[in-house]
Protein backbone atom coordinates (compact mmCIF):
# COMPACT_ATOMS: atom_id res chain seq x y z
CA UNK A 1 0.00 0.00 0.00
CA UNK A 2 1.61 3.39 -1.03
CA UNK A 3 1.67 6.40 1.30
CA UNK A 4 -1.48 8.09 -0.46
CA UNK A 5 -3.79 4.73 -0.43
CA UNK A 6 -3.08 4.13 3.36
CA UNK A 7 -3.57 8.17 4.13
CA UNK A 8 -6.97 7.76 2.43
CA UNK A 9 -7.91 4.73 4.32
CA UNK A 10 -7.06 6.01 7.61
CA UNK A 11 -8.49 9.77 6.99
CA UNK A 12 -12.29 8.61 7.82
CA UNK A 13 -11.11 7.23 11.19
CA UNK A 14 -8.96 10.28 12.66
CA UNK A 15 -11.90 12.50 11.56
CA UNK A 16 -14.12 10.54 13.19
CA UNK A 17 -11.54 10.76 16.52
CA UNK A 18 -10.84 14.17 16.37
CA UNK A 19 -14.50 15.04 16.12
CA UNK A 20 -15.53 12.63 18.81
CA UNK A 21 -12.68 14.21 20.97
CA UNK A 22 -14.36 17.80 20.00
CA UNK A 23 -17.68 16.31 21.50
CA UNK A 24 -16.14 15.32 25.06
CA UNK A 25 -14.46 18.75 25.39
CA UNK A 26 -17.30 20.78 24.34
CA UNK A 27 -19.39 18.60 26.70
CA UNK A 28 -16.93 19.24 29.39
CA UNK A 29 -17.02 22.98 29.06
CA UNK A 30 -20.78 22.73 29.24
CA UNK A 31 -20.56 20.71 32.46
CA UNK A 32 -17.81 22.56 34.12
CA UNK A 33 -20.20 25.77 34.12
CA UNK A 34 -22.40 24.56 36.91
CA UNK A 35 -21.20 25.58 40.36
CA UNK A 36 -21.63 24.16 43.90
CA UNK A 37 -21.28 25.18 47.21
CA UNK A 38 -20.93 24.04 50.18
CA UNK A 39 -19.24 24.12 53.17
CA UNK A 40 -18.52 22.34 57.29
CA UNK A 41 -20.37 25.14 58.57
CA UNK A 42 -23.51 24.30 57.68
CA UNK A 43 -23.77 21.15 59.82
CA UNK A 44 -22.51 22.62 62.97
CA UNK A 45 -26.13 23.83 63.65
CA UNK A 46 -28.91 21.59 65.13
CA UNK A 47 -32.64 23.20 66.60
CA UNK A 48 -32.73 20.15 69.06
CA UNK A 49 -31.76 16.32 68.79
CA UNK A 50 -34.77 15.04 66.91
CA UNK A 51 -35.76 18.22 64.90
CA UNK A 52 -35.83 17.14 60.96
CA UNK A 53 -33.72 20.41 59.97
CA UNK A 54 -30.92 18.17 60.66
CA UNK A 55 -27.05 18.06 59.66
CA UNK A 56 -28.00 14.76 58.22
CA UNK A 57 -29.66 16.27 55.46
CA UNK A 58 -26.36 18.17 53.93
CA UNK A 59 -24.52 14.45 54.76
CA UNK A 60 -27.00 12.81 52.66
CA UNK A 61 -26.82 15.10 49.65
CA UNK A 62 -23.12 15.21 49.84
CA UNK A 63 -22.82 11.87 49.82
CA UNK A 64 -25.11 11.13 47.07
CA UNK A 65 -23.41 13.66 44.74
CA UNK A 66 -19.64 12.04 45.68
CA UNK A 67 -21.83 8.17 45.13
CA UNK A 68 -23.18 9.93 41.95
CA UNK A 69 -20.53 11.43 40.41
CA UNK A 70 -21.65 14.83 40.45
CA UNK A 71 -18.99 16.49 42.53
CA UNK A 72 -15.88 16.09 39.63
CA UNK A 73 -18.45 17.50 37.07
CA UNK A 74 -19.01 20.86 38.94
CA UNK A 75 -16.69 23.54 40.17
CA UNK A 76 -17.07 23.62 43.57
CA UNK A 77 -16.62 27.18 45.02
CA UNK A 78 -15.29 28.01 48.23
CA UNK A 79 -17.29 30.86 50.35
CA UNK A 80 -16.58 34.71 50.56
CA UNK A 81 -15.03 35.64 53.77
CA UNK A 82 -16.56 39.04 54.41
CA UNK A 83 -20.14 40.35 53.37
CA UNK A 84 -19.82 43.38 55.13
CA UNK A 85 -23.69 44.39 56.19
CA UNK A 86 -25.18 43.04 53.42
CA UNK A 87 -27.26 41.34 55.56
CA UNK A 88 -28.73 44.55 56.98
CA UNK A 89 -29.94 45.20 53.78
CA UNK A 90 -33.38 43.18 54.70
CA UNK A 91 -32.90 42.53 58.32
CA UNK A 92 -32.86 44.85 61.42
CA UNK A 93 -30.10 45.43 63.63
CA UNK A 94 -31.99 44.20 66.59
CA UNK A 95 -33.39 41.01 64.89
CA UNK A 96 -29.44 39.94 64.06
CA UNK A 97 -28.62 40.63 67.12
CA UNK A 98 -30.80 38.64 68.79
CA UNK A 99 -29.83 35.95 66.78
CA UNK A 100 -26.25 36.24 67.55
CA UNK A 101 -26.92 36.60 71.37
CA UNK A 102 -29.41 33.50 71.58
CA UNK A 103 -28.79 31.26 69.12
CA UNK A 104 -25.04 31.77 68.06
CA UNK A 105 -24.21 28.10 66.42
CA UNK A 106 -27.63 29.22 64.15
CA UNK A 107 -26.22 32.76 63.03
CA UNK A 108 -22.74 31.71 62.29
CA UNK A 109 -24.54 28.79 60.06
CA UNK A 110 -26.91 31.12 58.81
CA UNK A 111 -24.63 33.57 58.01
CA UNK A 112 -22.31 31.43 56.39
CA UNK A 113 -25.93 30.94 54.00
CA UNK A 114 -25.39 34.64 52.92
CA UNK A 115 -22.12 34.04 52.18
CA UNK A 116 -22.70 31.25 49.92
CA UNK A 117 -25.22 32.93 48.17
CA UNK A 118 -23.75 36.35 47.74
CA UNK A 119 -20.69 33.91 46.57
CA UNK A 120 -23.04 32.25 43.74
CA UNK A 121 -24.16 36.07 42.56
CA UNK A 122 -20.59 36.88 42.19
CA UNK A 123 -19.87 33.88 39.84
CA UNK A 124 -22.76 34.18 38.00
CA UNK A 125 -22.74 37.95 37.28
CA UNK A 126 -19.43 38.40 36.56
CA UNK A 127 -19.69 34.91 33.66
CA UNK A 128 -17.82 32.44 35.55
CA UNK A 129 -20.42 30.07 36.26
CA UNK A 130 -23.79 29.70 34.14
CA UNK A 131 -25.75 28.70 37.38
CA UNK A 132 -25.00 27.36 41.39
CA UNK A 133 -26.71 25.16 43.44
CA UNK A 134 -25.96 26.21 47.25
CA UNK A 135 -26.08 23.09 49.33
CA UNK A 136 -26.59 25.17 52.53
CA UNK A 137 -28.72 24.95 55.78
CA UNK A 138 -30.45 26.51 57.45
CA UNK A 139 -33.35 27.33 55.30
CA UNK A 140 -34.42 31.04 55.01
CA UNK A 141 -37.22 31.73 53.18
CA UNK A 142 -39.22 32.38 56.12
CA UNK A 143 -36.92 34.54 57.95
CA UNK A 144 -39.00 37.90 58.92
CA UNK A 145 -37.29 40.61 61.59
CA UNK A 146 -38.75 39.21 64.55
CA UNK A 147 -35.45 38.50 66.62
CA UNK A 148 -35.87 34.62 67.11
CA UNK A 149 -36.14 31.18 64.12
CA UNK A 150 -39.29 31.29 62.11
CA UNK A 151 -40.01 28.00 60.42
CA UNK A 152 -36.63 26.50 61.30
CA UNK A 153 -34.77 30.22 59.31
CA UNK A 154 -32.93 33.18 60.49
CA UNK A 155 -31.63 35.34 57.26
CA UNK A 156 -33.65 35.09 54.09
CA UNK A 157 -30.12 34.14 52.09
CA UNK A 158 -32.12 34.07 49.00
CA UNK A 159 -33.94 37.98 49.16
CA UNK A 160 -30.59 38.87 50.84
CA UNK A 161 -28.25 37.33 47.30
CA UNK A 162 -31.75 39.44 45.42
CA UNK A 163 -31.06 42.91 46.65
CA UNK A 164 -26.76 42.18 46.60
CA UNK A 165 -27.83 41.50 42.66
CA UNK A 166 -29.14 44.81 42.17
CA UNK A 167 -26.95 46.82 44.10
CA UNK A 168 -23.48 45.57 43.74
CA UNK A 169 -24.05 44.13 39.88
CA UNK A 170 -26.78 46.53 38.62
CA UNK A 171 -28.83 43.38 37.75
CA UNK A 172 -32.39 45.34 38.04
CA UNK A 173 -34.93 42.51 37.85
CA UNK A 174 -34.93 39.46 40.16
CA UNK A 175 -37.22 36.40 39.35
CA UNK A 176 -37.63 34.37 42.37
CA UNK A 177 -39.15 30.78 42.04
CA UNK A 178 -39.84 29.14 45.37
CA UNK A 179 -41.18 26.06 45.13
CA UNK A 180 -40.75 24.65 48.75
CA UNK A 181 -44.18 22.92 49.83
CA UNK A 182 -44.47 25.73 52.56
CA UNK A 183 -45.23 29.32 51.05
CA UNK A 184 -41.88 31.54 51.58
CA UNK A 185 -43.46 34.23 53.92
CA UNK A 186 -40.58 36.70 54.71
CA UNK A 187 -39.98 36.56 50.80
CA UNK A 188 -43.21 37.59 49.73
CA UNK A 189 -43.53 40.42 52.81
CA UNK A 190 -39.81 41.89 51.57
CA UNK A 191 -40.78 42.45 48.32
CA UNK A 192 -44.19 43.06 48.51
CA UNK A 193 -44.23 46.95 47.26
CA UNK A 194 -41.02 46.06 45.11
CA UNK A 195 -42.02 45.63 40.69
CA UNK A 196 -37.86 45.06 40.72
CA UNK A 197 -38.55 41.36 41.82
CA UNK A 198 -41.44 39.61 40.70
CA UNK A 199 -41.94 36.72 43.71
CA UNK A 200 -43.00 33.36 42.01
CA UNK A 201 -44.61 30.58 44.57
CA UNK A 202 -46.01 27.24 44.59
CA UNK A 203 -47.54 25.73 47.64
CA UNK A 204 -49.57 24.31 49.98
CA UNK A 205 -51.29 27.37 51.68
CA UNK A 206 -52.85 25.31 54.88
CA UNK A 207 -49.56 24.13 55.74
CA UNK A 208 -47.27 26.45 57.88
CA UNK A 209 -46.61 29.42 58.18
CA UNK A 210 -50.38 29.40 56.45
CA UNK A 211 -49.65 32.33 53.99
CA UNK A 212 -49.97 32.41 49.97
CA UNK A 213 -53.21 33.30 49.28
CA UNK A 214 -53.54 33.98 45.18
CA UNK A 215 -55.24 37.46 46.17
CA UNK A 216 -52.08 38.81 47.66
CA UNK A 217 -50.61 40.27 44.42
CA UNK A 218 -48.61 43.16 45.74
CA UNK A 219 -49.34 46.61 46.66
CA UNK A 220 -48.55 49.98 45.32
CA UNK A 221 -45.85 49.81 42.87
CA UNK A 222 -45.36 46.00 43.20
CA UNK A 223 -48.73 44.89 42.77
CA UNK A 224 -48.78 41.99 40.14
CA UNK A 225 -45.56 41.32 41.20
CA UNK A 226 -46.13 38.72 43.87
CA UNK A 227 -47.60 35.27 42.75
CA UNK A 228 -49.05 32.86 44.90
CA UNK A 229 -50.13 29.38 43.30
CA UNK A 230 -51.31 27.49 46.09
CA UNK A 231 -51.73 23.68 45.22
CA UNK A 232 -53.71 21.16 47.02
CA UNK A 233 -52.38 17.39 48.64
CA UNK A 234 -51.16 14.67 46.23
CA UNK A 235 -50.07 17.23 43.63
CA UNK A 236 -48.09 15.61 41.07
CA UNK A 237 -45.65 16.48 38.09
CA UNK A 238 -48.21 17.13 35.66
CA UNK A 239 -49.86 19.12 38.07
CA UNK A 240 -47.28 21.56 38.55
CA UNK A 241 -45.78 21.62 35.26
CA UNK A 242 -48.80 22.59 34.19
CA UNK A 243 -48.35 25.73 36.38
CA UNK A 244 -45.04 26.47 35.34
CA UNK A 245 -45.90 26.20 31.85
CA UNK A 246 -48.77 28.39 31.94
CA UNK A 247 -48.29 30.80 34.46
CA UNK A 248 -44.76 30.88 35.38
CA UNK A 249 -43.30 31.27 32.03
CA UNK A 250 -45.34 33.69 30.07
CA UNK A 251 -45.29 35.71 33.45
CA UNK A 252 -41.66 35.43 33.20
CA UNK A 253 -41.40 36.04 29.58
CA UNK A 254 -43.49 39.59 30.09
CA UNK A 255 -40.83 40.61 33.24
CA UNK A 256 -37.88 39.19 31.69
CA UNK A 257 -35.03 38.79 34.39
CA UNK A 258 -32.16 39.59 34.66
CA UNK A 259 -31.23 36.93 37.08
CA UNK A 260 -33.17 34.31 38.59
CA UNK A 261 -32.89 32.65 41.98
CA UNK A 262 -34.31 29.43 43.30
CA UNK A 263 -35.64 28.56 46.55
CA UNK A 264 -35.22 24.94 46.44
CA UNK A 265 -37.32 23.17 48.66
CA UNK A 266 -37.77 19.57 48.47
CA UNK A 267 -40.02 19.11 51.03
CA UNK A 268 -42.62 19.36 47.53
CA UNK A 269 -41.28 16.01 47.14
CA UNK A 270 -43.40 12.46 47.54
CA UNK A 271 -43.04 11.27 50.94
CA UNK A 272 -41.66 14.05 52.80
CA UNK A 273 -41.73 14.03 56.25
CA UNK A 274 -43.54 17.09 56.54
CA UNK A 275 -45.54 17.39 52.97
CA UNK A 276 -47.94 15.81 51.00
CA UNK A 277 -47.15 16.51 47.95
CA UNK A 278 -46.11 13.92 45.19
CA UNK A 279 -43.63 15.46 42.93
CA UNK A 280 -40.93 12.96 41.75
CA UNK A 281 -37.40 13.56 40.71
CA UNK A 282 -38.41 13.29 36.82
CA UNK A 283 -40.77 16.30 38.30
CA UNK A 284 -37.85 18.63 39.39
CA UNK A 285 -35.95 17.89 36.47
CA UNK A 286 -38.59 19.50 34.63
CA UNK A 287 -39.35 22.40 36.75
CA UNK A 288 -35.21 23.08 36.72
CA UNK A 289 -35.26 22.60 32.81
CA UNK A 290 -38.20 25.30 32.46
CA UNK A 291 -36.34 27.57 35.35
CA UNK A 292 -33.13 27.25 33.12
CA UNK A 293 -34.95 27.83 29.61
CA UNK A 294 -36.14 31.34 31.67
CA UNK A 295 -32.68 32.26 32.39
CA UNK A 296 -31.41 31.30 28.85
CA UNK A 297 -33.84 33.44 27.21
CA UNK A 298 -33.92 36.25 29.33
CA UNK A 299 -30.57 36.55 31.28
CA UNK A 300 -27.80 34.61 29.56
CA UNK A 301 -28.36 31.83 32.09
CA UNK A 302 -27.68 33.39 34.96
CA UNK A 303 -29.46 31.11 37.66
CA UNK A 304 -28.79 30.46 41.50
CA UNK A 305 -30.94 27.60 42.90
CA UNK A 306 -30.36 27.37 46.96
CA UNK A 307 -31.70 24.44 49.02
CA UNK A 308 -34.81 25.59 51.46
CA UNK A 309 -36.78 22.74 52.95
CA UNK A 310 -36.78 18.78 52.11
CA UNK A 311 -37.01 16.48 55.27
CA UNK A 312 -36.38 12.98 53.61
CA UNK A 313 -33.23 12.03 54.06
CA UNK A 314 -33.08 9.72 50.79
CA UNK A 315 -35.18 11.38 49.26
CA UNK A 316 -34.02 15.08 49.26
CA UNK A 317 -30.53 14.02 48.37
CA UNK A 318 -32.14 11.90 45.33
CA UNK A 319 -34.03 15.15 43.96
CA UNK A 320 -30.81 17.25 44.78
CA UNK A 321 -28.85 15.16 42.07
CA UNK A 322 -31.36 15.49 40.04
CA UNK A 323 -31.74 19.01 39.79
CA UNK A 324 -28.19 19.22 39.83
CA UNK A 325 -27.51 16.83 36.89
CA UNK A 326 -30.29 18.81 35.07
CA UNK A 327 -28.53 22.34 36.06
CA UNK A 328 -25.28 20.58 33.94
CA UNK A 329 -27.05 19.60 30.96
CA UNK A 330 -27.38 15.93 31.92
CA UNK A 331 -31.16 15.72 31.17
CA UNK A 332 -31.63 17.29 28.22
Amino acid sequence: MNRRSFISSVLPTLLLLYQSRLTANETLTTLNKTGYISDPLFLTHHIAPDHPEKPDRLRYIQNAMRVSGLLEQVVQVGLKQDIGDWIETLHTKAHIASIQQHTPLAHRAAEACVRACLTAVDQVAMSKLDNVFCATRPPGHHALNTGKEEGFCYYNHVAIAARYAQQQYGLKKILIVDWDYHHGNATEVMFYDDPSVLCFSTHDRHAYPGTGDPARKGTGKGLGYNINVPLPCGTNDAMIMNIFQNVLLPTADKFAPDIVLISAGFDSREQDLLGCFDITDAGYASMTKTVMQIAAEHCQHRLISVLEGGYNLPGTAAAVVTHVATLLGKHS
